[in-house]
């Protein structure tokens, strides 16, 4: 029977493909779709998982893994709303609002088409599935805009609770940069107090949950959406999980960035030979013994966190698999962009010194304020170069797993370059759902469906792909990659770099092969024109932009 079963399904599958392709299916017609969830993890680092080659414990996550397709040339844009917009609408940022994150806008970007800081009226994956007859559901951090018709309720999710803004405490509704002076959660339309025992990433996880079974038995699939806030800083987990690595990172960055690297160079995710990027941070040994302590703990904390979302995940599956779901769920799981490197308790040292508890003993608790600088994040994103913010590898090659193993093979690692704003086209063929449009350009992504069923090793053969934010750019053309960064990141000049040989960028071939640097000069003009691309100012930084945002309040 159950054989019969599954044919049944899969006979019913092929035919409701058929009749969305002729245009004869309305919402709700089709059954046996599948449910989606797709979570989301706010800066976490490349290497973070065990899988990716990081001695963080991420079992669940790593089961995902071995349980579908981990892929390795994963791109997002360098900061989270913009990737937000791409993930959410597949389109690039500037065509959906987030040319530039609204806490870096240059001033000639203000008030400019593409730099309006909330998704300006693309459709949403969301609002596409929703009127195909799924029920959509969103827990967690959104950052696409505060006003009541641009949060998720007004965004095709017809459940939805969450942090409107960029970051916040994970114990309390506390701002954790002076850039925020209040937090705003909303349940719908509505605005909500936390309750007394909130911890983020269990209170989205419970709501999350809850969403699921509360339509679980009506025969309309549901699509999820789980944008943890974890592990944005300020870095903060239950203190049982801080004390499972309590010494674990006595040795310093270096060490375990080398260990890192090695153990990615035995699982197949780093070619033999490849360059190591120029260290990031200070020299380790140059740091006195109350440094250390203190630098140590700061990774305990935020290795306590990634672990505190990994059993999330785990219970996640475990419930959906009590309520006989978990065979008809495709799960993804990616983050945002690189780990975070920056240090804003030396950009405003008298704003954490008043507001939050400094000590060592009170570090990655309630009250707390931690974040662990350029050193450990160099580490989480092992092997690349340079972290959130820039355009190098290390600020926008992020981990996506995908896990549906009653269509796709188990345990696949796939090296093809991919972009985050693929997840919706991919997601709409998967769901039987009708795009906005019958282009197949509609999208600046395209279906990862090919890769998945194993149809095709490669999206893009022979096309360039560019994307920018920040002043930092991009132009990925094959095996090479064109890029420039604002400062402090870079200083504006292009470099070309050969990413299939040397993935830490550490070789720039613009000298030998100006051709090829002009051909991916023209593509990235190409994309500025068709995107309606805002070029920062020649002295905009990164950094003293964001502190001039912040102290006049963006």
């Amino acid at each position: 029977m159950m054989a019969i079963g599954g044919s049944l399904k899969r006979v019913a599958s092929i035919l409701c493909g058929a009749s969305l392709f002729w245009g004869v299916a309305g919402p709700g017609h089709c059954a046996g779709r599948p449910n989606i969830l797709l979570i989301l993890v706010d800066d976490m680092g490349y290497s973070d998982l065990g899988s990716y080659g990081g001695e963080i414990y991420t079992q669940n996550i790593d089961e995902l893994a071995a349980q579908g397709f981990r892929f390795t040339n994963f791109h997002t844009s360098a900061f989270c709303a913009p990737t937000r917009s791409m993930l959410l609408t597949g389109q690039d940022n500037h065509k959906a609002g987030l040319g530039n994150m609204s806490e870096l806008l240059a001033d000639n970007q203000r008030g400019q088409p593409g730099y309006e800081g909330f998704l300006n009226g693309q459709p949403t994956i969301a609002a596409l599935l929703r009127a195909d007859g799924y029920h959509t559901y969103m827990a967690g951090k959104w950052h696409l805009g505060k006003s009541a018709d641009k949060l998720p309720v007004a965004q095709g999710f017809e459940e939805s609770v969450v942090l409107a803004e960029g970051g916040g405490d994970n114990f309390e509704n506390k701002s954790y940069t002076p850039g925020y002076a209040s937090l705003h959660y909303y349940e719908g339309a509505k605005p909500i107090d936390l309750p007394k025992d909130f911890y983020s990433t269990q209170f989205y996880t419970d709501k999350m949950l809850g969403y699921i079974d509360a339509h679980a038995n009506d025969g309309s699939p549901f699509f999820g959406y789980l944008a943890f806030q974890a592990v944005h800083q300020p870095h903060q987990a239950p203190t049982d999980f801080i004390e499972r690595y309590a010494h674990v990172y006595d040795a310093g960055w270096t060490a375990i960035g080398d260990v890192r690297r090695r153990r990615q160079l035995e699982i197949g995710l780093l070619p033999p030979g490849a360059r190591e990027p120029t260290p990031a941070g200070p020299d380790w040994s140059a740091l006195s013994d109350d440094e250390k302590r203190m630098a140590a703990k700061r990774m305990a904390v935020y290795a306590g966190m990634v672990e505190y979302v990994d059993m999330s995940v785990g219970r996640i599956v475990e419930h959906l698999r009590a309520k006989n779901l978990l065979d008809d769920t495709i799960i993804l799981f990616l983050s945002d962009n690189g780990g975070e490197s920056a240090e804003l308790m030396k950009m405003f040292p008298d704003y954490y010194a008043k507001n939050f508890d400094l000590s060592y003993e009170r570090l990655g608790q309630k009250g707390s304020y931690s974040e662990y600088g350029p050193g450990w994040a160099s580490v989480s994103m092992t092997p690349f170069s340079n972290f959130k913010g820039s355009a190098a590898e290390g600020g926008v090659r992020a981990p996506l797993i995908i896990r549906y193993p009653q269509k796709f093979a188990v345990g696949r690692t796939s090296g093809a370059f991919l972009s985050v704003a693929d997840i919706t086209p991919t997601l709409l063929e998967l769901a039987g759902a009708r795009a906005p449009s019958a282009d197949p350009k509609a999208f600046l992504g395209v279906s990862m469906v090919p890769l998945l069923t194993q149809k095709a090793d490669d999206l893009r053969a022979g096309a360039t792909f560019a994307q920018e934010v920040a002043g930092g750019a991009a132009v990925y053309g094959g095996d090479y990659k064109l890029v420039r960064n604002a400062p402090p990141f870079g200083d504006f000049k292009w470099r070309l770099y050969d990413l299939k040989k040397d993935p830490t960028e550490s070789i720039d071939l613009s000298g030998q092969d100006p051709q090829r640097v002009d051909a991916l000069r023209a593509a990235y003009a190409d994309y500025v024109r068709a995107n309606g691309v805002v070029e920062v100012p020649d002295d905009y930084a990164v950094d003293a932009q964001l502190k001039k945002n912040m102290q006049r309040g963006k």
